[in-house]
């Protein structure tokens, strides 16, 4: 499948004529080319969203409304489509793109298009001075939205939606790992009446396009999830010019579990936070704390429950680990998994390569799961970003709270207790923005969303990312 970029309404190759192959995961091999665009790309493309920004920015809150809801409901009425899709091009299970991914970016669109036309400004009357103050909230221009390759198209439109719903236009650069659906989103935007310009779709890799569009001296805002060394980066490039800035970046989350949890619910979900889209996940509870009295009886169950996981193709309905997105990202969770077995870590189950009949130059993983004597090793504190986790013991409150805060990383923590006061003071003090007691990945998506420390900064989600699409202007008046 040869996918070209989507500028100003329709589909285009690239300037340069150069082309990046495209891999499936589940066999290894190439099914198609995605353009390497260039600067020259990129300017066309954000002469497309000047040109439409104008007439874009003073649309009704009505119209913007109506166009990203029917949105969200073509693509409800193509989810088979963008499921397979997205299973192909990224190696998850298609279930879970038919239940999460896909449902979730069609969510994305219709909750953006509702909450703009609840999103209200502030007026502050200026009492004994007869003046009243209120604040203009205006959309930016031209933004970038810089999406990654783990969740595709779920990542990708949790930017644009708010991004376009208040009334911005978007130069956006899908990861060129898994760039199948968001090339599928501009049929899917044309059919819904967008108007030319508004969302234009460049593919290529982030040295070359993503560069461009960071380094575009009129491209005022750019929103980026992805890894925290380009993070730095794009931060660095940015500043300088005085663009805005959302960096939603790694993780090393913890799941810290206490004797009084409840029990079976912790397993089963445990189970999920680990292993979820083949770990793949920034919010993955990656390093698990178990409190010494239950740890032997944790351990062992665990294995047993991770055993029962089916590793195979994504196009079985009984997979539930499919295939990691790139041979280069397999490679790289195996020399973690042997740095463990160096730092004196157990491999309690998996830790090897899988061959699937049929597919056997695919890139499959057994889950896996590693005993740590000690927090302090890079396994431990280090992103790992695949289908491994690590446990170890606790005895106390203060010594896990510890451990927990010790990583460079705050995107997210879990915690299980039933125990109201211990839940409360852990909660303020641990070092993450996102702490789930009692369960994981339960998004309300009014809620702000985004980490502390090297995790990121700012935040998505709700009202928060419509503040981010637009500047505050305050007026003042005398009468």
């Amino acid at each position: 499948m040869n996918i070209q970029n989507y500028i100003n309404g329709k589909f285009t190759p690239p300037f340069s004529n150069e082309w990046i192959d495209n891999y499936c995961p589940a066999d290894g091999k190439v099914y198609g080319q995605i353009p390497n665009s260039s600067k020259a790309d990129v300017e066309n493309a954000y002469t497309a969203a000047k040109l439409a920004f104008p007439d874009w920015s003073k649309t009704t809150l009505e119209t913007r409304s109506r166009i990203l809801i029917k949105i969200s409901e073509l693509l409800e009425a193509n989810l088979q489509r963008f499921a397979e899709a997205e299973s192909k091009d990224n190696g998850k299970p298609i279930n879970l793109a038919k239940t999460v991914d896909i449902p979730r970016a069609a969510s994305n669109f219709r909750f953006f298009g509702n909450a703009i036309t609840q999103f209200a400004s502030e007026s502050h009357e200026s009492v004994g001075h007869n003046a009243i103050n209120y604040t203009l909230r205006q959309p930016i221009g031209v933004v970038g939205c810089i999406s990654p390759w783990n969740l595709p198209l779920y990542l990708f439109t949790w930017k644009i939606a708010p991004a376009i719903a208040a009334g911005n236009c978007v130069v956006a650069k899908p990861s060129e790992v898994t760039p199948i659906t968001a090339y599928l989103l501009g049929e899917i935007c044309t059919e819904a009446g967008l108007p030319n310009g508004v969302l234009n779709i460049v593919h290529g890799l982030g040295t070359t396009t993503g560069q461009a569009i960071v380094e575009h001296p009129d491209i005022k805002a750019i929103s980026f999830t992805g890894g925290t060394a380009t993070g730095a980066h794009i931060a660095k490039v940015a500043a300088p010019m005085f663009k805005k800035l959302s960096l939603e970046l790694g993780g090393k989350n913890p799941n810290i579990i206490f004797a009084d949890c409840d029990y079976n619910d912790m397993l089963e979900t445990t189970v999920r936070s680990s292993f979820a889209n083949q770990g793949q996940i920034c919010l993955c509870g990656s390093r698990i704390f178990v409190e010494a009295p239950i740890y032997e009886k944790f351990k062992t169950d665990f294995v047993e429950k991770v055993k029962q996981l089916k590793v195979g193709h994504p196009s079985k309905e009984d997979t539930n680990i499919g295939a990691l997105v790139s041979k280069p990202h397999l490679e790289k969770v195996m020399q973690y998994i042997n740095i463990a077995k160096q730092e004196n870590g157990t491999i309690l189950y998996g830790g090897h390569k899988i061959t699937i009949a049929d597919y056997e130059n695919g890139y499959y993983l057994e889950p896996t799961i590693i005993e740590v004597p000690t927090d302090e090793c890079r396994v431990n504190q280090e992103e790992i970003f695949g289908p491994v986790v690590t446990i170890m013991p606790f005895n106390t409150e203060a010594e896990v709270l510890q451990i927990a805060n010790k990583v460079k990383y705050g995107l997210s923590a879990t915690l299980w207790t039933n125990d109201l006061k211990r839940t409360m003071r852990m909660s303020n003090k641990l070092q993450s923005g996102i702490v789930w007691v009692n369960t994981w990945m339960l998004r309300d998506l009014r809620t702000p969303f985004g980490g502390v420390k090297d995790s990121g900064m700012g935040r998505e989600g709700g009202f928060e990312a419509l503040r981010f699409f637009t500047e505050a202007k305050n007026v003042c008046i005398k009468y």
